[in-house]
């Protein structure tokens, strides 16, 4: 009788050379169904295929031995460091093996283990090689094992470590690899069309290989499997939102959107044109739209969404726009004002600064569509707020809402499209990763004229010409930021650290008007000081929290960033988007500490551009750091790498679309295997995706 693919969710304890107690040691390392084990694959190889004799050994080479140990101990220096010695032996010689500061292995390593060692030669009163990295192949009395092999290391935990688990998998591989097969999900011309192996396949090479270059195209499987199942999440979750619920037809005769976009007094860029058509065109459509419109700082976003609006007003319905604080709510009031006043159109705002008579005016005017135009922060989807006839619903940083306040907005504005808005650039891979439930726009140029930030990393030496520089400019009638970062988690560490800082800058520049802001504030002080830095009453702004985003504040001209090497790059960048935001020329300067600056530092010098700054930043940092799964409510990737497997992710993106744009349930018997999967894999995952 064939087992079904469920088989590999029985508990792992059931298996050979497990039982309950190794069960409860491998669930703390997330093994605890057959499937977890077999998914369980080696972190790192030891190559033993290319294993040198050790009588061939010379000074200078790195190499890889296989030896017994014969003799071992601990040797202390007159420096008090604690060395660790070994002699292995394999049938051509002796060498000496050296662990300096790692006493502790004389309790792990015994007299007849056979280890793998890799490391450099050196010459110590005679040959002797320092490991960078160690693998117990066999205890002292195991067989001898073979070398030509490549060893898998897992991840091990305590109580179980790498050598049992590679003994556990290896006794079960083979039943479980029978099961893998009529678990495989995908069909051959499928997986041809991709350039994938079979899963059975794929997994018997990660867990034992031939050769390390047969690694590669096997986690490449896995990571299709992932992601064409986190992208199968998304096209559930498009197509609810897009075909399950009525949408508006936006398509009357275009009358003020054509009066607004010739009253520009500027020519919208190619990028801004192409990512308005495709705004346009989702509008016109009988399909909700659900659109992310991401773009650099200062690239030309509000205009685009303006239009929008106004597409939303000419038919007859009202666009309503969501921003995360009060500041930005009334900068996009103001923008917008000054947008649409050619064509007859006033944004009413409404915050919870809104109160009185004129919050309950603006709240009629909403309710009865007298407010076409209406910016708000949460206070929109507060209870007693309603509108009388939503036609589009802008959220502006859209990653600053949480799911549910995102899903409240989009609620209210009943059968409306929503177009999301984003001045955090990430990678197109990414972006699909994260947002693959939306469909993706992007402006990717800059408008012809606007000047790119000059920006420096200078070393602690440099301090105070930067300091001077500063003082200069505020003698010209500009402002500054100087930014220092969270230093410890205590808000009360952070303000007594700040408000040293400012009492050094104040001695520094007493002639000019410093103010402070930092993580002990409350919201409305910290509200307050933005305010008065906005309106010019203050010259500098002392900051040790990240400064509020989206804020412009044209006069600000230079940026100075203490301990920049403790800023992620994106960081940077989004510091550095707070000056250059007028017509004069900005700079910003990245002091690090240290002999000299680290390659992000160099690398945020190199480029204004925020796409390949972000980039660099997946490529630096990985995208574990970047991926903010838990925000999203996505399933980490464990397996897929989003720079290297971009063209999966986009095959398995347009099979997933495709696959459910044909069987939205996954109820035909062709598609019910994946149903399950989804089930058993990610059922919590698709129960916030029902929401989200």
């Amino acid at each position: 009788m064939t087992r079904r693919s469920s088989d590999l969710q029985r508990s792992v304890q059931y298996l050979k050379g497990v039982g309950p107690r190794r069960a409860e040691k491998l669930a703390r390392i997330g093994v605890r169904t057959a499937r977890d084990l077999l998914y369980h694959i080696p972190h790192r190889y030891e190559d033993a295929t290319t294993v040198a004799r050790i009588s061939a050994l010379r000074p200078g080479d790195d190499a890889t031995i296989i030896g017994r140990v014969v003799s071992k101990g601990v040797i202390p220096t007159r420096s008090r460091l604690r060395i660790f010695h070994a002699v292995l032996k394999d049938d051509s010689g002796l060498i000496e093996c050296a662990w300096p500061g790692q006493p502790w292995l004389d309790n792990s390593i015994r007299k007849g283990d056979l280890l793998l060692a890799s490391g450099t030669v050196g010459f110590y009163h005679g040959r002797q090689m320092r490991p960078r990295e160690h693998t117990l192949l066999a205890s002292a009395g195991d067989e001898e094992t073979e070398s030509g092999r490549v060893f898998p290391v897992y991840r091990a935990t305590e109580g179980l470590n790498h050598r049992q688990i590679r003994g556990i998998v290896e006794d079960n591989l083979d039943s479980l690899l029978l099961e893998a097969r009529d678990a495989e999900l995908f069909g051959p011309e499928w997986l041809k069309a991709a350039g994938l192996m079979r899963l059975p396949e794929a997994l018997e090479r990660l867990h034992r290989p031939e050769t390390l270059s047969q690694v590669g195209p096997a986690v490449r499987r896995l990571a299709y499997e992932e992601l064409f199942f986190l992208q199968l999440l998304h096209a559930r979750a498009r197509y609810q939102y897009r075909s399950r619920e009525a949408g508006l037809s936006l398509d009357a005769p275009p009358r003020l959107t054509e009066e607004f976009l010739s009253a520009l007094p500027y020519r919208l860029t190619a990028a801004q044109q192409k990512t308005w058509q495709e705004i346009r065109a989702d509008m016109e459509s009988p399909s909700r739209m659900y659109r992310l419109l991401q773009g650099d700082v200062g690239c030309g976003k509000t205009v685009v969404a303006a239009a929008a609006m106004v597409r939303a007003v000419d038919c007859g319905k009202q666009a309503v726009i969501m921003a995360p604080t009060e500041l930005l709510a009334e900068q996009h009031q103001r923008t917008l004002t000054a947008l649409l006043e050619p064509i007859g159109l006033a944004p009413a705002l409404l915050t919870g600064s809104v109160k009185g008579k004129k919050r309950q005016d603006v709240l009629e005017d909403a309710r009865s569509g007298r407010a076409s135009v209406i910016v708000g922060t949460h206070a929109l989807i507060q209870d007693g707020v309603g509108f009388g006839s939503p036609g589009l619903v802008v959220i502006d940083e859209q990653h600053r809402f949480g799911v549910e306040q995102r899903r409240a907005l989009r609620d209210a504005g009943g059968a409306a499209d929503t177009l999301v808005m984003s001045a955090t650039p990430i990678p197109r891979s990414l972006a699909l990763a994260v947002y693959g439930d939306l469909d993706l726009s992007v402006i990717d140029e800059m408008p012809p004229g606007r000047r790119s930030v000059i920006t420096g990393v200078r070393g602690p030496g440099d301090r105070a010409a930067a300091f001077e520089f500063l003082r200069g400019q505020l003698a010209q009638g500009r402002q500054g930021y100087v930014v220092y970062p969270l230093i410890d988690e205590s808000d009360a560490v952070e303000a007594a650290a700040a408000t040293r800082a400012v009492e050094e800058l104040s001695a520094l520049f007493p002639e000019f008007r410093l103010d402070l802001l930092h993580g002990r504030m409350s919201g409305t002080d910290k509200d307050a000081i933005m305010r008065r830095f906005l309106a010019g009453e203050t010259d500098v702004l002392v900051a040790t929290t990240v400064i509020e985003v989206g804020i412009d504040v044209p006069n600000a001209t230079v940026m100075l960033i203490e301990h920049a090497e403790r800023f992620g790059l994106a960081q940077l960048h989004q510091l550095r988007g707070r000056v250059g935001r007028g017509g004069e020329q900005s700079y910003c300067v990245a002091f690090y500490s240290g002999d000299g600056p680290p390659e992000r530092l160099r690398a945020f010098a190199g480029t204004n551009d925020g796409f390949e700054i972000a980039r660099e930043d997946l490529r630096l940092r990985g995208q574990g750091n970047l991926f903010g799964a838990e925000q999203h409510g996505l399933p980490a990737l464990r397996f897929a790498d989003l720079d290297r497997d971009y063209a999966l992710l986009e095959h398995a993106r347009e099979k997933a679309r495709t696959m459910v744009e044909a069987d939205p349930d996954l109820a035909s018997p062709r598609h019910r295997p994946f149903a399950r999967v989804l089930q058993e894999r990610y059922a919590d995952h698709a129960a916030l995706y029902a929401v989200g």
